[in-house]
């Protein structure tokens, strides 16, 4: 079909780079109108309290979306910024633009498809045309070996099967210019708001911080150019990727690839130059692997929908958790007592970022030395977090709550022992609980097993300087 003028709405697809709603929208050749709809929804509180978006996140979508306007207007472009619902104010301003097309990015979660819905039955009423593109993943849904109905419920299967029977599409390139409608034809273009909009404040800056989140593709371009060729740092991935200070011991893509800013395609293009050009070995493939399990959760949320979200998940099990408020709260402040859970806990408080063991480590604690509903653990994650997925957010809650795809009955972990491997001298402790740095070596994994004399001498108090624990931790480590 020839369009005359297409709206190309942008999502979580925040880049020009592989982005093929805008490429091809520029290749029609139609006068292109890139949009963007800050939607007060995805601001508004929880039934938690807490909001769905909280500062750091909201900090980096803001610089995001900047970075996407700057890099449209350096391609001849710009980016129109509405406020709502999308389904109503992108409908509204295409209608107003006289646009006959409007692109955008498909997407899986329930939340996500009832706006696409309304949005697509809105249009057609008006005579406009959608067209959706599948480019969250790695490989392609339409590349599949088998149905996404008939996806595997365990990752091996799955990992297996693509590897062996897909293979993943070329990137897109970025368009070489945008047929922009001239600004007569255009309404204002639309500020981007501030914090204080939806009731955020600006983040403190955190010198504790593993790095510096900067919002948008040309800063997820710089992180891969610093992590892959500049530090040199892909080739010990694998074994390094278990850290829990600095910058480097993981690639921290995560989170410009939550918002699209950058894709897994370009990533994975990057690995097989890295391979190609400097070396290929276990850490190389790990770092596709991780890629791989991405695409994984994204379609378990395609093929079960909205049981992804409920507390019996995907395996329907019965509700037989705990509903603490004050207890959760104390897991949310870092103040549960045990220290390796609460310096997680206060990283991810006080800069938006947590490593995934300690992901692992906290949501065990909640889930298992708590009993405390995994869907509130779920929600905070989503509030929190700088490089929030729903689809993995959830789906790697649902592992830990045993609901989900896990084959193993049991996913507990022991938070002694995982401290003692992943932080066996008290670093990353004394890191983020100055209030027991003064405790020598390992100790300070376990401060009640100390004598009065030991933490006197540290400074500590327990009930008072610092929590009692929680739960009773005694036991093999």
């Amino acid at each position: 079909m020839n369009f005359k003028r297409i709206i190309v709405w942008f999502r979580n697809d925040l880049r020009t780079r592989d982005q093929e709603a805008l490429y091809k929208a520029c290749q029609t050749g139609a006068e292109v109108i890139p949009v963007y709809c800050f939607d007060h929804r995805h601001f508004e509180p929880t039934a938690l309290g807490f909001p769905k978006t909280g500062n750091y996140r909201a900090k980096f979508l803001l610089e995001s979306v900047k970075d996407l306007r700057d890099n449209l207007i350096d391609l001849g472009g710009n980016l129109i910024l509405l406020r709502g619902k999308p389904e109503v104010e992108v409908i509204t301003f295409a209608e107003r633009m006289e646009a006959d097309a409007i692109f955008f990015s498909e997407e899986v979660s329930a939340e996500e498809l009832n706006v696409d819905k309304s949005l697509e039955k809105a249009a057609w009423s008006k005579g406009i045309a959608t067209e959706s593109f599948w480019q969250s993943t790695l490989y392609h849904i339409d590349d599949l070996p088998f149905p996404v109905s008939q996806t595997p419920e365990v990752f091996t299967q799955f990992r297996k099967s693509v590897e062996k029977m897909a293979s993943v599409r070329s990137t897109y390139p970025q368009p070489s210019s945008i047929n922009f409608p001239s600004k007569e034809r255009l309404p204002l273009e639309g500020t981007i708001p501030d914090l204080n909009t939806y009731g955020l404040e600006e983040p403190e800056a955190e010198h504790r911080s593993v790095m510096q989140f900067d919002g948008g593709e040309s800063a997820g371009l710089r992180r891969i150019q610093a992590y892959f060729w500049e530090e040199d740092r892909l080739k010990a991935y694998k074994e390094t990727r278990n850290g829990l200070i600095g910058a480097d011991y993981s690639s921290k893509f995560s989170a410009w690839l939550a918002l699209g800013c950058i894709s897994p395609r370009t990533i994975y293009e990057e690995v097989k130059r890295y391979e190609k050009e400097r070396k290929k070995n276990q850490s190389t493939y790990w770092l596709v692997f991780e890629l791989i399990w991405r695409d994984y959760f994204r379609l378990i949320c395609k093929k079960h929908g909205t049981r992804v979200f409920h507390i019996g998940g995907i395996k329907h099990q019965k509700d037989s958790w705990r509903r603490d408020s004050a207890d959760f709260q104390r897991w949310c402040e870092g103040m549960t007592g045990v220290p390796f859970v609460d310096a997680n806990m206060r990283e991810l408080k006080y800069s938006g970022f947590m490593s995934n063991r300690g992901r692992q480590n906290v949501a065990s604690f909640l889930v298992n030395d708590l009993g405390i509903d995994w869907t509130w653990g779920a929600s905070y994650f989503e509030s929190q977090l700088i490089d929030y997925d729903v689809c993995s957010n959830w789906g790697n809650w649902m592992y830990v709550g045993g609901v989900g795809n896990d084959p193993r009955e049991n996913r507990y972990f022991n938070i002694l022992r995982q401290g003692k491997n992943y932080d066996g001298n008290g670093d990353y402790v004394r890191l983020w609980i100055p209030e027991l740095a003064a405790i020598k070596g390992f100790d300070i994994h376990h401060p009640w097993e100390l004598s009065t004399t030991e933490l006197k001498s540290a400074g500590v108090i327990l009930g008072d300087t610092y929590p009692q624990t929680m739960v009773d931790l005694a036991g093999v480590y």
